[in-house]
């Protein structure tokens, strides 16, 4: 049984190796076999997987190709809506609890009037936006979960990766974001729990989405 393999020089594409694998179940060979040949040649776990879950033996009939995940513009449209919603949900809810900590560690340099416009401007977007982003992302969630798992969104795994990267992005710049300020003798409570809740939300985002990037 002759197999792709990755040499010098030469990529192999994904559509070489799900045709191997249809020729081979063609040709009879079970998928235990055809997953061993394949790691000996090189190819990797997921590569392997995704070959050949993409085909069914088919019994008596020739190897019968499997749906495959899909990416539909609606989908797409409602994933932008999703994300926007999530950027302002935590850009307004960073700002409230911003503000939030500013009186409960008042800086004494700076008495001057404290701006409740913009407090009531994040309460706002947050009853505006908060009901929108929980409810779109439970029913693209519901709809995903409900369907056969070899046909779910790819439109989800590229949400997840953005929003797990962003969220990983956030985390780093916090961390430089508190160390500088330690070694600068900088770090006083009220930064500290500005850093905290940063964290604390951009934790509580990638923990959401981690899951869904290999769904």
């Amino acid at each position: 049984m002759n197999l792709p393999g990755k040499g010098a020089g030469t990529v192999a594409t994904v559509d070489h190796l799900s045709d191997f694998v249809r020729e081979a179940l063609a040709s009879g060979h079970d998928a235990a076999r055809i997953r061993a040949a394949l790691g000996e040649a090189g190819w990797t776990g997921p590569e392997i997987d995704q070959a050949l879950s993409a085909w069914d033996p088919g019994g008596d009939l020739p190897p019968v190709p499997r749906p495959r995940p899909y990416v539909s513009a609606r989908e797409a449209m409602l994933y932008a809506l999703l994300m926007i919603a999530l950027v302002l949900v935590c850009y307004h809810i960073l700002g409230l609890g911003f503000q939030v900590i500013d009186r409960v560690f008042p800086d004494l340099v700076d008495r001057g009037l404290r701006d409740s416009g913009s407090m009531r401007f994040s309460i706002a977007a947050l009853i505006a936006f908060l009901p929108l982003f929980v409810g779109l992302d439970a029913r693209m969630a519901r709809r995903d979960i409900g369907s056969d798992p070899r046909r779910r969104s790819q439109a989800r795994r590229v949400f997840a990766s953005i929003t797990v990267l962003a969220a990983a992005l956030v985390l780093l710049g916090d961390v430089v974001a508190a160390v500088h300020a330690f070694l600068s003798g900088d770090l006083t409570p009220r930064l500290a729990a500005k850093l905290a809740l940063v964290a604390l939300t951009g934790l509580l985002v990638a923990a959401c989405y981690r899951e869904d990037l290999d769904g």
